[in-house]
């Protein structure tokens, strides 16, 4: 529970103050064992730094008032799908990476690429950085949170062809949560950062919106920095017309495990629990495989949907899968689970490594992997799957496939075709307010 939000919409409603003290005193109480006096000074306190805060936009330094404000663009988060590897998120990813590209100038891979992780350049080497996103629905699984985010942030480096060397962490806990959650984060990070022999580093550690969020809640992150020892990073776009397609066995990783613990499933939890993918990323770079990959990637990113749209738009080809194949490398129990809760395997994160390479490599690759071919790579936009005689569009979803109960109601909530349009529009038009705050601030840096 954010106090601080709930104060501020109260004012917006012209709830009068003395009634927000008083349901602001049973929210906390709520929450927190302490006196109720000292639960309304806080509650007044609060109160009080909100009205001052919201004073500022009665300044008269336009500049600062400026500075200060930001563009509102009416689109919620949940609103456009933004973090549910879907097509809203999609689209709101390209929006950032407007914002980011002016600082491209040294990249070599860069946040338009809409790649796994960004490449510079340094003094004659490709570094790899890279940064994900603990699950949400993992905040009361802690260990898992860590063990699964470090393994998709190494994932990541890998797949643009680097070799990982550090790892570092940034967790953020709500006031009430027991410090033991980050405790218990951090064994999850170490248990694969020994394991594959790539250290954590540094990190940082405070409280979700400091005194101002009651609860337990736990955000959190994991990079990861590799470098990259050979010729040029295994980005999207190189894929080639001819390519084959190859995919190593899915067992899942965050959102699996999230899958199976909501629906009481947890058995399934133990299939995710290996670094299988890491170790075929391994076996690519001490057999000198890389050299003849043209895209590696993991299957995460609203599953094989999104992942397949993205290589697409970025390389200008078609992928084509072949169903039965694709479904053949899922994990047995991953899959009968999938079937038995009604979960499209392609739209959700199975985890799989996804290899681009020349028909003549491919038996190399897939004897040191265990990888098998999947599809090919063609000429043309957009990608499919071939299901017998069918060849069915592969279109990411507006969120990826809905894997927990709540999740299958707010897929309920899409937008219509014209609604998400004009979301777009708004996005669109505050990402330009946003640039031209960062050059108005830049222009006064350089003064």
């Amino acid at each position: 529970m954010d106090i601080e939000e709930f104060v501020r919409r109260c004012l917006r409603k012209n709830i009068p103050e003395d009634v927000i003290i008083e349901e602001g005193v049973k929210i906390v109480t709520e929450f927190k064992r302490i006196d109720r006096k000292v639960a309304r000074e806080f509650v007044e306190a609060v109160l009080k730094e909100v009205k001052t805060v919201e004073s500022y936009k009665d300044i008269e330094d336009s500049k600062l008032k400026y500075l200060l404000e930001y563009k509102r663009s009416g689109v919620t988060m949940g609103g456009i799908g933004g973090g549910s590897r879907g097509e809203g998120d999609f689209f709101l990813h390209q929006q950032i990476g407007k914002i980011i590209e002016s600082t491209n100038q040294r990249a070599v891979v860069d946040s338009r690429d809409q790649d796994d992780g960004g490449v510079v350049e340094a003094e004659g080497r490709y570094i790899v950085a890279t940064v994900d996103g603990t699950h949400s629905r993992l905040s009361e699984f802690p260990f898992l949170a860590g063990f699964h985010v470090t393994r998709a942030c190494l994932r990541d480096v890998y797949v643009m062809g680097a070799e990982p060397v550090a790892l570092i962490s940034d967790v953020h806990l709500a006031d009430d949560g027991d410090v033991s959650k980050i405790l218990d984060f951090t064994a999850g990070i170490c248990a694969v950062s020994e394991s594959i022999g790539v250290p954590l580093v540094a990190g940082s550690t405070l409280r979700v919106g400091g005194d101002m969020v009651l609860g337990e809640r736990m955000v959190s992150a994991v990079g990861a920095i590799g470098v990259i020892k050979g010729d040029t990073p295994t980005a999207r776009k190189r894929a080639k017309v001819g390519d084959l397609i190859l995919m190593t066995k899915g067992s899942g990783g965050g959102t699996i495990a999230t899958t199976a613990i909501y629906h009481g499933m947890f058995s399934v939890v133990y299939e995710t629990l290996n670094i299988d993918f890491l170790k075929a990323c391994k076996k690519i770079f001490e057999n000198d495989l890389l050299k003849y990959i043209h895209v590696m990637t993991d299957v995460t990113n609203g599953g094989l949907r999104g992942d397949a749209y993205e290589i697409s738009r970025s390389a200008n080809v078609s992928l084509e899968f072949y169903m039965d194949k694709v479904i053949d490398v899922i994990n047995p129990k991953v899959l009968e689970m999938l079937k038995k809760l009604n979960i499209d395997p392609l739209g959700v994160s199975i985890d799989s490594l996804l290899i681009i390479t020349p028909e003549e490599y491919a038996d190399e690759i897939m004897k040191k992997t265990g990888a098998k071919i999947v599809g090919e790579v063609k000429e043309g936009e957009g990608s499919y799957v071939i299901d017998g005689d069918r060849k069915i569009p592969l279109i990411p979803g507006f969120r990826e496939s809905p894997y927990t109960p709540v999740k299958k109601v707010v897929d309920m909530m899409k937008p219509e075709k014209e609604e998400f349009e004009r979301m777009k529009r708004k996005i669109e038009e505050a990402c330009r307010e946003a640039i031209k705050k960062k050059d108005f601030v830049k222009n006064l840096l350089l003064q």
